[in-house]
């Protein structure tokens, strides 16, 4: 199963500066990986299709992990469906295309457990794809990051590109956005938490019931799944990536407010939109085949409130 990868050849990590993206470079640099390629935004608009095939014939990648998109919590994505929907396809469509024009050995695509339907059965297996009405507040979203795994599996079918798609649960950890417009649910409320803790605040309001249920994944754990995927032969061509445990947002809310020092009562504003009822990922074929998480939510909770500080502090100090 192991592949005889040489650490020396070129790799392409497209959203280097994102979450998931800086910590695959993490990631693989640790592995002793000498040779990856990267490019901001700046020098490589994605979604220009000239500007991606004219570097993709310049740089040669052997191997590529798209970890680029565009991502956003509820609030982005059910207002923004029409910028998540082009960026997400334009940035997929180029990226995948040029793999194939240019002989890359290997795509890792980054997905997403959002793609698979509201109600699926839980666990979500990865055969629960297209079986159900999505989620209506990201449904732009999720129908991109499904339509590039289906690019996937055609050009598998009819070019032979190898490929595997993660579809990662709710990812955290340092790097990530808190922006409270633009961000996830942990970023979000560990910011929330950090500024009514400043303020004194008596309490903390947060959208919806606090009743669905979550499954977090640190994201050196995803990086870690990403280079495992790169790294061996995998028989799939999608697979879920997820920690395996599950909790309510009130109690991961109750859980943020204690690691940030937030002394208030926590206030649930019922008439916000909850989203999915419960998103819990089966990761069986991934870890049958060797790969596990390793980093506990607590810890992983504590040290990326620690980037937080460290981060906002950098940024108050220019």
């Amino acid at each position: 199963m192991q592949m005889v990868l040489d650490r020396s050849e070129p790799i392409f990590v497209a959203g280097h500066r994102g979450l998931v993206g800086s910590a695959i470079c993490r990631a693989l640099e640790s592995a002793g990986y000498t040779n990856l390629i990267t490019r901001t935004s700046k020098e490589l608009d994605l979604r220009d299709q000239a500007a991606v095939r004219d570097f993709f014939r310049a740089e040669k990648p052997r191997h590529v992990v798209c970890a680029a998109a565009k991502v956003g919590g509820i609030v982005a994505n059910n207002d923004y469906p029409g910028t998540f929907i082009h960026d997400n396809l334009a940035i997929q469509t180029n990226v995948i295309e040029s793999c194939r024009e240019t002989g890359v050995e290997k795509l890792i695509y980054l997905g997403s457990t959002c793609i698979y339907p509201k109600h699926a059965p839980q666990p979500i297996r990865e055969e629960h794809l297209l079986t159900g009405p999505l989620e209506p507040t990201n449904e732009a979203y999720a129908v991109a990051k499904i339509a590039g795994l289906m690019m996937c599996r055609a050009y598998a079918k009819q070019y032979g590109l190898k490929s595997v798609t993660l579809m990662a649960t709710n990812l955290y950890g340092p790097g990530d956005n808190f922006d409270l417009e633009k961000s996830h649910v942990i970023p979000a409320l560990m910011r929330k938490a950090h500024e009514a803790k400043l303020a004194a605040a008596e309490t903390m309001t947060i959208w919806g019931s606090g009743t669905p249920l979550r499954e977090f994944l640190h994201v050196d754990d995803m990086a870690g799944a990403a280079r495992f995927c790169l790294q061996n032969d995998v028989p799939y061509d999608m697979v879920n990536v997820g920690s395996g445990a599950e909790l309510s947002i009130a109690d991961l809310a109750s859980l943020i407010r204690d690691v940030v020092g937030f002394q208030g009562e926590l206030v649930f504003d019922k008439t916000k939109p909850d989203g999915t009822p419960r998103k819990l990922a089966d990761s069986s074929r991934l870890r049958g085949l060797g790969w596990k998480p390793e980093i506990a939510l607590r810890d992983g909770l504590a040290e990326t409130y620690e980037w937080f500080l460290a981060a906002r502090d950098a940024r108050l100090s220019v």
